[in-house]
């Protein structure tokens, strides 16, 4: 059925007319606040004809948008006044990704994403919206090859059988929600779009507002101010539910197969040839709780997915679990070195001032502001300039076991990172004066991370020793190859 020619579902006209709008959506914003006071009716005009332009533009795109499988090519072809055609060869496709969002659910369809080894910020096809069989049957027959076929339907079996899965329960879910921070990433979003909106409350209002809210009393403020905390730590746990929501991976073949998400599913698969090293995360709230989450740096890829730079291979997990998990699903990872070469002691000093950089920037604000209470910023740069430089500088390390290296290092949460010679790209040795005169030194490795991007890891205030040591290990990858 692929070998002819189809078109995307008539719901993908929708997908691209709010695509139009959401590409135009602040010029028409700008429209509007210019236009508000005068001239209102014609700006509605403008938009309405324009809206019937875009419903149009959608439509033709649709009806000129088709593909097919043909010759063991994916091949598309659209555009509607100049035409284009694309080709792409089973064997240069690196992933296959179905995402389902609301409308997708709702209509039983998929969002087909395709990416080779050369895509850049967006996927190299993107299928808007075709039925769900259609989706997966379009998966499997392009992931089917010459080179990979069962001897028979027992084979087939068995094998399916025997993939290793893994799936997150509700409780270790709602941990990762409670400890996640998603509540400052809520509050940073809800000062943003206030921010925006602000311009559109009548000044009447706004200052009423305000004085009504300088009458309460101080015991009111810190109610309401708990109560808004809550409310944004609750919110931050139902995203994070959200996005993860049966979390599920599997180990296919030379694959891992992840889908996760209650309203939006997505199906994601990484090949295990492209990850350029692995990763676990400890946040500050998760690590006296002795939980971990661990992630992937994949080289290629695109921004499409509205993944992050780095892919989740598992939310969140107990660090006794690690070993086990790395094993099943990751085994040339597994194997943790416990023991790192850790940071020499002269070099605490350099965390410490480096971590009071911020605390200093948080004085000079306050003095500015209420220099009456300038004491509060001092005690937070003495109590958390020296404890954040002290876990930074505590917690940097790393360990070479043969052609495997391992780096920790700590920003806020503390990282260790896992990866092979080979897929370290370039090895910098960085040293200033200051570190000249203490026979220190920074190590600066660089793989390929999201987009063909380089991703970088450092160690600051190494032994200028064991520097070089880090030097000797990258130069003899040749040798080791």
């Amino acid at each position: 059925m692929m070998f002819e020619s189809k078109r995307l579902h008539p719901a993908a006209i929708l997908f691209n007319l709010i695509k139009t709008v959401r590409e135009f959506l602040f010029a028409i914003v700008l429209g509007f606040i210019t236009f508000r006071d005068e001239s209102l009716f014609y700006f509605g005009l403008i938009i309405a004809v324009l809206l019937v332009v875009f419903i149009t533009a959608s439509i033709l795109s649709w009806y000129r948008y088709t593909y097919r499988i043909e010759e063991e090519e994916l091949r598309i072809e659209y555009g509607v006044f100049i035409r284009k055609k694309r080709f792409i060869s089973k064997n240069r496709i690196q992933s296959i990704d179905l995402t389902s969002g609301v409308i997708h659910r709702i209509f039983k369809l998929t969002k087909v994403q395709i990416e080779t080894a050369g895509t850049g910020t967006s996927a190299e096809a993107s299928l808007s919206a075709v039925k769900l069989e259609e989706g997966e049957a379009l998966r499997e027959e392009l992931k089917s090859s010459t080179f990979y076929s069962p001897d028979d339907e027992e084979t087939a079996e068995q094998s399916e059988e025997t993939f290793p899965s893994a799936k997150i329960s509700f409780k270790r879910l709602f941990i990762a929600g409670t400890t996640s921070g998603g509540a400052g990433v809520v509050l940073a979003l809800a000062v943003a779009g206030f921010s925006e909106l602000e311009q559109f409350i009548p000044d009447q209002y706004f200052d009423n507002t305000i004085e009504w809210v300088i009458g309460l009393g101080v015991i009111i403020l810190i109610v309401m101010g708990v109560f808004l905390l809550l409310l944004l730590w609750l919110l931050g746990i139902a995203g994070t539910m959200i996005k993860y929501g049966n979390f599920t991976i599997t180990k296919n073949h030379e694959e891992l197969f992840i889908t996760r998400g209650l309203l939006e599913k997505k199906q994601v698969t990484i090949p295990l040839k492209r990850i350029q090293a692995v990763g676990i995360q400890e946040s500050i709230i998760r690590q006296p709780l002795g939980y971990v989450t661990v992630f992937a740096e994949i080289a290629g890829g695109s921004m499409d997915k509205g993944e992050d730079f780095s892919s989740i291979l598992f939310p969140i997990m107990k660090r006794s679990e690690l070993e086990g998990f790395l094993e099943t699903f990751l085994p040339d990872y597994a194997g943790l070195q416990h023991e790192l070469t850790p940071l020499p002691k002269k070099a605490l000093k350099y965390y410490v001032l480096r971590a009071a950089v911020p605390f200093l920037l948080l004085i000079a604000v306050v003095a500015t502001l209420i220099p009456s209470f300038l004491w509060i910023p001092i005690v937070l740069l003495i109590v958390g300039g020296i404890l954040l430089g002290w876990l930074r500088y505590k917690d940097g390390g790393f360990a070479i076991n043969g052609r495997r290296l391992t780096l920790r290092y700590r920003v806020l949460s503390r990282n260790t990172i896992l990866l092979y010679q080979k897929r370290v790209q370039a090895f910098e040795k960085k040293q200033h004066k200051v570190q000249s005169l203490q026979n220190l030194a920074t190590a600066h490795f660089s793989i390929v991370g999201t987009m063909g991007a380089g991703k970088h890891f450092t160690i600051k205030d190494l032994e200028e020793s064991k520097t070089d040591e880090l030097s000797d290990w990258y130069s003899r990858r040749k040798d080791g190859e």
